[in-house]
């Protein structure tokens, strides 16, 4: 993959809790504009990774830089100022609030005024709450849920809610979206949508896409490039025919080695 250019930049990132390395000096350059994903099997540190990117985690060793900001020692939501965001692999919307409020709490990084103007009703603060509803109606028609704004988050099916958490990642305007599992618990149907989504993500909005995804046919048919991690190393990247007829992908997967090329399934 040669690109002038990155907007993450990962160097040999490592993760340890106790005795044990999550992640061991990972190295990964996004491009902008790209689907890219992050494969292995369960337990490989993939979600460490991620949780490393948003400063969830604080690597023990190795430099993270987005458009060539380092992200060292920043909060989540500092680093969510500077435009990454994500979801989560257990889905963490707020069950008691409405779809359409759930957005609006995504939008509080990007909101200027402060809690004295809404108090107070200054002109400045109504005319912003005014325009973050309008953008949270269109964040939602954009995901397809037009019409389900004022439904509780936990009365929606999986499958909206998995899209109400996409929009509320998307209402603090990022330029980086990293999603972890986006398809886990949905029907092909469901699936097959997002994937058109995920693309859409990238062609209509300009965003980069980082995911955590264990479904090779999402994997294999919306990536531009896939990074392998197996036991928290960096085992393999390329391009998804590249990663489908490498050995020692198929081995990590398979728990075998294997002659020849083969696909991978998980």
């Amino acid at each position: 993959m040669t690109v002038d250019t990155y907007i993450l930049k990962a160097q040999r990132v490592t993760k340890q809790f106790g005795g044990l390395t999550a992640v061991k000096e990972v190295d990964l350059l996004l491009p902008p504009r790209s689907i890219c994903s992050i494969i292995g099997p369960n337990g490989a540190g993939k979600t460490t990774f991620f949780n490393c990117i948003t400063g969830f985690y604080r690597p023990e060793r190795g430099t993270l830089i987005f458009d060539d900001v380092p992200l060292a020692d920043r909060r989540p939501d500092q680093i969510m100022a500077l435009g990454i965001s994500r979801t989560f692999q257990n889905i963490r919307l707020f069950a008691g609030m409405t779809a359409l409020e759930n957005i609006l709490v995504g939008q509080h990084a990007r909101l200027r005024s402060g809690v004295l103007g809404a108090v107070l009703g200054l002109p400045a603060s109504r005319r912003e709450e005014a325009r973050a509803r309008q953008e949270a109606e269109e964040l939602l028609a954009f995901v397809g849920l037009a019409g389900k704004g004022d439904v509780l988050a936990r009365n929606l099916p999986y499958g909206d809610q998995r899209r109400l958490e996409i929009a509320r990642a998307l209402a603090s305007k990022p330029r980086l979206l990293l999603l972890d599992e986006p398809t886990a618990g949905m029907n092909p149907r469901e699936t097959a949508d997002l994937m058109v989504f995920i693309q859409r993500l990238r062609d209509e909005q300009g965003l980069t896409v980082l995911l955590i995804e264990h479904d090779m046919k999402v994997v294999m048919g919306i990536s531009d490039w896939v990074t392998v991690l197996d036991y928290g190393t960096k085992i393999a990247e390329g391009t998804p025919d590249e990663i489908q007829a490498n050995p020692r992908v198929i081995e990590a997967y398979l728990g075998k080695p294997h002659n020849g090329a083969a696909h991978v399934h998980a």
